[in-house]
């Protein structure tokens, strides 16, 4: 068991505010009471998972609904119904919850038990000494080997490496494999020694545990002295050491106190829109049963009064009831307990299962299925299906999601000259297939194989020496924090912590300067052959505000240089204004990289003098030692540093596009969803990518750019934006004629209505800064109104928090399911935030997969996630709610029907046993094959014509009209399930001549005929029909039947006889034709209208779906005939009909490509005077509606078709 940690709310107990951990001492640390090592994150033990897992479950209102019902039917006076019809359904339902949580926990259960029972060398008494996980303490001081996990946050004390240098591996705290560099602090580096590390007894005073992965603060006091940590001296549970032999560390947190296990917290739970609409239904549900239960109770109470008082004699009152009024009270509870099936318990089981088979159906599709990377998707929820039907706004990562994210060097600016383009004869650019062969390298033997370089010019630069190229590369080969591996003799392996890096350091390589090793102290590169060894003096580490790196290294000759690289927002404006002119040149360069969809970085160096630099160090020192306000005076000195710096050149690192991306968004476009794309590039390089990817087009109407820098400006440029839009939208004749101030005075909501009805494609692409002032409160609507005008948006430069900020704005104001992607850690806010969440498994790690809901390896699969699995998601969930609602009034109101005629005392039309098996035996399983396998179209047509996406974003096929209709038909059904044996049985006769009314006849009559009109019902319904729907429509049928007839049979009696009275019943009542044409009667009157409805509506106002299926009917008809014609072709003739019925211009559209793109909509032209304008008009009135609830409106959105 973990000993558990006390609590801050204990009492007694303080918020800890600093950490003292003193080595080698356990009773000093254990007064504190920190947390053991051991990890807990299971939820139940034997002893606690009964009542702990019954009391979570009965949080649900449903399962405290029905056990408030079961405690009824405990009461005599008030159940005419045996306590097991309740009981069976709410047992059945709580075990195998129970089971499935139960199943969970043991897996969590096991893998504690794995990472607990872990063996760790712990320092102990002088020695070394073998300790599970779970036993290491705070304090303690443990060994750790090579490819070893880190058991706890240490301190690095010291290792095998020189300079108490070690490496490690993060993949378990932020998934990059690629290798980082720790370093102990000099005093404790030459702490190898058992008996030296045994006599240490520094003490830590640090920050409380928190879940920052990438800062720690820190002081070690030691012998009188203090010694400044930071998170380059700690090593954090989940990394493995690595290519180091062993190392000492201390332990600073351990088990929940460690910053992996601070960062391991739930994500917010996310409930689907069908689920707050099912919620609220049950609500009125259960509001319709009470009204029900009162209308009977007065009936009750009225007839005891008018009729049961005469009868007092032949039908005595029970000895608690004296009087009608209270006949009627007890009537009011046996009724909500007899009629309670309206909101069947096993509703939210068969969701769950439902889910649970479409996640498993995501989780199997070989078609999302990379290869490559041997990634399948994977469905990390079975909550949100249906929901990835109902998609109108995706947020997209560019770089990694829409690109690969593997950079390769393109072309470089130095000293004013760009090298990479290849040029002809004529000195024209080269094209790519005009392009000769690539630069060879074969003359380096360091050099990567892989690398290609088109340019030769660049090579013949550094072997003709020339200062700039040999400076501009020895900055690559120096100014960096890859870790260098040399497996065999000449075979580098570059570990890098970004791509980016990783491929200018291998470009570098390639042109001769080769960075070879580091230590903590010295860099060493192959300049042209000749080995040369820099002292490194400092880093001035990267961060996303600086947006920048630089080191200070002294050469072998004593120089003392700076060199930086770092975005050209930041690199230009710290640059020394005598460099004017090549300043001018090399931003044309970077403009035209940016320009091709090149990403883009500056160099610059900058020579100091030795006593500058001593000063500065000083300075550096004390600041890294503070022990207030480190940072921002840390940031001051790096300022201070890169100033005034010589401008180098620039590079421009090319990252191609995924695979099938333009195709999966123009697809998607035609879907009617909305891409935005949020990047941290800069706005030139977003804007190509965005032309790549065909987001934007040169078809547009226009292109805005809002660039602005205070708030004013963004605003008129928002509001130029728009009026633009407006008055183009006039002069192309749309109809609007308003004037300025109608404009101005439009409401938010009305405006945005109309911008998003307007003619013409429009695209809006914004700066980080300008999105900074659009999301403030008093402007974010403006920015929406504009924005979702827009058929593309895209915001440059922006943060993670921008990133979370506008999706949020869209799920604030527009009534929009939102979806999320990316594969980095800087998405994960946004993934988080949206009602979706997908995560890529890329080159980024694996934190945006961790945080999402959904994920896969290539963006190309949205499109079938989308289009195939959430469509047939939504569709089926709402088939089956429809049809399970339907299905449960036929069967219950029935009961109400027959209190009219049998006093109101209660009494059921079926026996008690039928009751507990309809659900959860006659007709759970057809429900649940339709709901798991049932689809309109083939998942083919579901990609061909993306308009079948759409009555999902207008919830069309399951909300509140629809539920009133499938109550109706219910009701309908039940009126005529109950009226029609009743007439019938009024007057019937046996055979023999004896009277056919008998209450057990009349049941099973009324009971067979509702399971085969249900039966048919679902067979109307289901539109795929598979080998399990069959077995189960008709294996369900033949249980009822088998059961029905065991229950009547002698042999239950003789073994039950008390609770099967009735032998024979069944088998007397169905072997009468009467019966039987009352049954056959019943199905027919309920079925008929609705055959002969749904034959109308197909006829007459087909959806889209319909007419793909009937386009898909006359295709394999044509297919059919025409081999037929082929088999009895004439053998006489040779000419064919076919050419002079083919219609000219088809060559020409199949040659541009056209017809594959658009084949949807020519199919969706062909149903335009049906299934578009239902859509259209839906959509209208979706807009119309959001208009008056929201504050910014839901737009109308018209079909493009």
């Amino acid at each position: 068991m973990c000993r558990a940690r006390r609590s801050p709310a204990d009492p007694g107990s303080v918020a800890e505010e600093e950490r003292r951990v003193k080595a080698n001492a356990r009773e000093y640390n254990e007064k504190f009471q920190y947390a053991s090592n051991c990890i807990q994150t299971s939820k139940y033990n034997i002893i606690t998972f009964l009542p702990v897992n019954l009391f979570e479950q009965f949080q649900e209102v449903a399962n405290t609904y029905f056990l408030f019902l079961l405690i009824l039917q405990l009461i005599p006076q008030i159940s005419s119904l045996s306590w097991f019809t309740t009981i069976v359904p709410l047992v059945l339902v709580l075990t195998i919850t129970a089971v499935k949580d139960a199943t969970d926990d043991y897996f969590r259960h096991k893998s504690d038990n794995q990472v607990n029972n872990r063996q760790s060398q712990v320092l102990i008494n002088g020695t070394l000494q073998q300790e599970q996980w779970m036993n290491v303490r705070v304090g303690d001081i443990i060994k750790l080997e090579n490819n070893h996990f880190v058991a706890a946050d240490l301190l690095l004390l010291s290792s095998s490496e020189p300079h108490g240098l070690c490496y490690i591996e993060t993949a378990e705290l932020d998934g990059e494999t690629n290798m980082k560099v720790r370093q102990a602090i000099p005093v404790t580096s030459e702490l190898g020694d058992i008996s030296k590390l045994a006599q240490f007894d520094g003490e830590v005073i640090c920050e409380p545990p928190n879940n920052k992965l990438d800062k720690f603060s820190g002081t070690l006091y030691w012998k009188e002295n203090k010694y400044q940590l930071s998170n380059q001296n700690m090593l954090l549970r989940g990394c493995m050491l690595r290519n180091t032999e062993w190392c000492f560390g201390l332990v600073v947190f351990a088990g929940p106190d460690t910053k992996l296990m601070q960062n391991s917290g739930r994500t917010k739970f996310k409930r689907t829109s069908i689920d707050r609409l099912m919620n609220t239904l049950v609500l009125w549900i259960f509001g319709f049963l009470v009204c029900m239960g009162v209308i009977l109770a007065i009936g009750n109470a009225i007839w005891e009064h008018e009729v049961g008082a005469c009868f007092q004699i032949y039908l005595p009152w029970d000895t608690a009831v004296d009087s009608a009024f209270f006949s009627g009270f007890l009537s009011f509870w046996s009724y909500i307990i007899i009629l309670n099936t309206v909101v069947p318990i096993s509703l939210y089981v068969s969701v769950e299962v439902i889910r649970l088979g479409h996640s498993y159906f995501i989780n199997w599709d070989k078609k999302m299925y990379c290869a490559q990377r041997q990634t399948p998707a994977e469905a990390r929820t079975t909550t949100l299906n249906e929901e990835l039907g109902q998609v109108e706004y995706i947020f997209s990562d560019k770089t990694g999601t829409l690109t690969q994210n593997i950079m390769i060097f393109s072309k470089c600016s130095i000293n004013g000259r760009s090298y990479g383009d290849v040029l002809d004869l004529l000195g024209h650019k080269a094209e790519l297939g005009e392009r000769t062969e690539p630069v060879d390298f074969s003359f380096n033997s360091l050099a990567d194989p892989r690398f290609r370089f088109w340019d030769a010019s660049l090579l013949q630069a550094v072997q003709l020496g020339n200062p700039h190229v040999h400076e501009f590369f020895r900055l690559l080969s120096l100014c960096h924090t890859v870790m260098s591996e040399e497996r065999n003799e000449g075979e580098l392996y570059y570990k890098a912590q970004s791509p980016d890096e990783g491929a200018l350091v291998t470009a570098a390589r390639n042109f001769s300067f080769v960075f070879r090793s580091r230590t903590p102290k010295t860099i060493t590169v192959q300049e042209l052959g000749r080995a040369v060894t820099y002292q490194l003096l400092a880093i001035l580490d990267f961060n996303n505000v600086r947006k920048r790196m630089s080191v200070i290294v002294r050469s072998p000759e004593g120089r003392i240089r700076l060199y930086c690289k770092g975005a050209d927002t930041i690199l230009l404006e710290r640059l020394h204004p005598a460099h004017h002119e090549l300043l001018n040149v090399t931003t044309d360069h970077l403009n035209e990289y940016a320009g091709e969809g090149l990403r883009t970085l500056v160099l610059a160096y900058k020579d100091l003098e030795d006593g500058y630099y001593e000063e500065w160090a000083d300075q550096l020192l004390r600041a890294s030692t503070a022990s207030e306000g480190r940072e921002d005076r840390l940031a001051r000195l790096y300022e201070e540093v890169e100033r005034d710096m010589t401008l180098l050149g620039a590079t421009a690192i090319e990252d191609k596009l995924q695979q099938g991306v333009p195709e999966t968004i123009a697809i998607l476009t035609l879907a009617n969803i909305k891409i935005w794309v949020l990047t941290g590039d800069k706005q030139e390089t977003a804007v190509n990518i965005g032309y790549s990817c065909k987001m934007l087009t040169d078809d547009m109407t226009e292109v805005f750019i809002v660039t602005g820098h205070t708030v004013l400006e963004v605003r008129e440029e928002l509001r130029k934006a728009r009026e633009k839009m407006m008055d183009s939208s006039r002069s192309m004749g749309n109809g609007f004629s308003c004037q300025e101030k109608l404009i101005s005075s439009m409401s938010a909501s009305r405006l945005t209505s109309v911008l998003e009805a307007i003619a013409g494609e429009y695209a809006l692409v914004i700066n980080g800064h300008s999105l900074a002032h659009a999301l403030e409160a008093d402007m974010e609507l403006e920015f929406l109104e504009t924005a979702c005008a827009c058929k593309a948006v895209i915001c440059c430069r922006v943060t993670p928090l921008q990133k979370a900020q506008v999706v949020e704005l869209v799920k604030k104001y527009k009534k929009a399911v939102t979806l999320a992607i990316g594969d980095g850690a800087n998405d994960v806010s946004m993934i988080k935030t949206a009602h979706i969440g997908v995560g890529i498994s890329g080159q980024e790690g694996i934190q945006a997969v961790l945080a999402s809901d959904y994920s896969f390896s290539q963006f190309k699969f949205l499109q079938r996630l989308l289009l195939v699995h959430g469509r047939w998601s939504y569709l089926r969930m709402c088939k089956f709610l429809c049809y399970f609602f339907y299905k449960n009034f036929a069967f219950t109101m029935v009961h109400f029907w027959f209190g009219f005629f049998c006093g109101f005392s209660a009494q059921t039309v079926y026996d008690q046993y039928f009751i507990t098996l309809y659900n959860i035996v006659y007709t759970s399983l057809p429900v649940l094959a339709m709901g798991v396998f049932d689809q309109d179209v083939t998942e083919q047509r579901s990609m061909e014509y993306p308009k079948l996406y759409e009555p999902g974003q207008l919830n069309l096929l399951f909300n509140k009209r629809e539920f009133f209709i499938c109550i109706a038909q219910g009701i309908y059904t039940s009126v005529l399930m109950f009226f029609i044996p009743y007439g019938v049985f009024a007057d019937a006769t046996r055979d023999d001549g004896t009277q056919l009314a008998d209450y057990q006849s009349f049941a099973v009559t009324v009971a067979t005929s509702l399971v085969i009109v249900v039966s048919v019902q679902i067979g109307l319904d289901t539109g795929f029909w598979t080998a399990i729907n069959h077995f189960f429509i008709w294996g369900s049928l033949a249980v009822y039947f088998a059961i029905l007839f065991a229950m009547h049979s002698d042999g239950l009696f003789q073994m039950f006889p008390n609770q099967f009275r009735f032998v024979g019943n069944a088998q007397n009542t169905l072997a009468q034709p009467t019966v039987w044409l009352t049954i056959i009667l019943t199905t027919v009157v309920c079925i008929m209208p609705v055959v002969a409805f749904r034959f109308l509506k197909l006829d007459l106002k087909p959806e889209l779906s319909d007419t793909v299926r009937y386009t898909q009917l006359v295709r394999k008809k044509q297919r059919a005939q025409h081999r037929c014609m082929r088999r009895v072709g004439r053998a006489g003739s040779r000419r064919s009909g076919y050419a002079f019925s083919h219609q000219e211009g088809f060559g020409e559209l199949i040659m541009s490509g056209k017809n594959m793109q658009l084949s949807s909509l020519a199919l969706s032209s062909f149903a335009a005077r049906s299934s578009s304008s239902w859509i259209e008009t839906l959509r209208k009135k979706k807009g119309g509606d959001s208009t008056a609830s929201s504050p910014s409106g839901g737009a109308d959105k018209p079909l493009k078709v």
